[in-house]
């Protein structure tokens, strides 16, 4: 089969001065995409700035024949998702694919959480998500095409000690990245969301002797295949972890229905059943959830 091209294509990667963003953007131009290396520059818990990872990238993706260009701005707050989404216009007249890749970590125990702990690690990664893709998919509804790679985590959909904020943006970008999926389909737009595990600033302290095996370009071949043109998936969540590649999903057991005879005390005895995995469902939205329920209820009806 032929290899995986992006000629013509323009890329925003989000959080593209190092570690996995960085991965990906020269990734991205090694297959010929046009490329904004977005970064503001700061440190891990996401203060202060600087223009140099950045630049330093396109750099590299100058010498390697490649095109693209920095963009510092941060994803924080909606004039700076407009600005990285018109970087991409500005430059190169057009925007194809958008990778959400820009983070910051607070990390603290829930009972010591506070709001300046909290808020700016929703606003880089969940806002910050909203604030590049909004006006990018003004440009996709308008072509008709479309691709969005959110990065979510493992600390989201399964939960991580000391990381309630990071957890709660993680998760919160599966369900933003289903809706986007579901709004997106009828314009050819398709949007993915993957819970990588790599060795980046953000994680080296905390892999430990893992850390060797974690290269994040072994997460990139799974991103690169999500936005391209012929990717057939929308609104699924992968797993990418030293170049293994899974995908998690959420499940719906076959549970117990007592209509209206339901009380706190048959829940209480219906536990076991209810938690049973069992024949279980994957739904793929709400639809699904529904047409198990009115199924319950009409065989509930005709049992009278």
């Amino acid at each position: 089969m032929s290899d995986l091209g992006f000629d013509g294509k323009v890329a925003i990667v989000t959080g593209a001065g190092g570690g996995l963003g960085r991965e990906h953007a020269l990734e991205f131009a090694r297959r010929g995409a046009r490329v904004v290396v977005n970064d503001l520059g700061g440190a891990v818990d996401g203060t202060g700035g600087s223009t140099g990872p950045a630049d330093e990238v396109v750099a590299e993706i100058e010498a390697l024949g490649g095109e693209a260009v920095a963009d510092a701005n941060s994803v924080a707050n909606p004039d700076g998702g407009e600005a990285v989404a018109q970087s991409a216009i500005d430059a190169f007249g057009r925007v194809d694919i958008v990778v959400n890749n820009a983070g910051i970590l607070r990390d603290k125990t829930f009972h010591n959480m506070t709001d300046d702990l909290l808020t700016p690690v929703i606003d880089v990664h969940l806002k910050g998500a909203f604030y590049v893709t909004r006006p990018a998919w003004i440009h996709f509804r308008e072509q008709g095409y479309g691709r969005v790679v959110n990065t979510s985590s493992n600390s989201g959909l399964l939960g991580n000690f000391g990381q309630a904020n990071y957890a709660a943006a993680k998760m919160g970008l599966v369900g933003l990245t289903r809706v986007m999926a579901a709004e997106g389909a009828k314009y050819n737009i398709r949007a993915n969301a993957i819970a990588p595990v790599a060795r980046t600033r953000m994680t080296e302290d905390i892999l430990g002797s893992m850390a060797e095996q974690l290269d994040p370009k072994l997460v990139t071949p799974l991103v690169v295949w999500l936005a391209h043109e012929s990717n057939p998936t929308t609104g699924s969540v992968y797993s990418a972890a030293g170049g293994t590649v899974a995908r998690f999903f959420i499940g719906l057991t076959e549970g117990v229905h007592r209509g209206a005879a339901i009380t706190a005390e048959t829940v209480r005895d219906d536990w076991d059943r209810i938690n049973d995995e069992t024949g279980y469902i994957v739904p793929t939205g709400p639809a699904d959830e529904f047409g198990k329920l009115l199924k319950q209820w009409q065989e509930d009806q005709e049992q009278g």
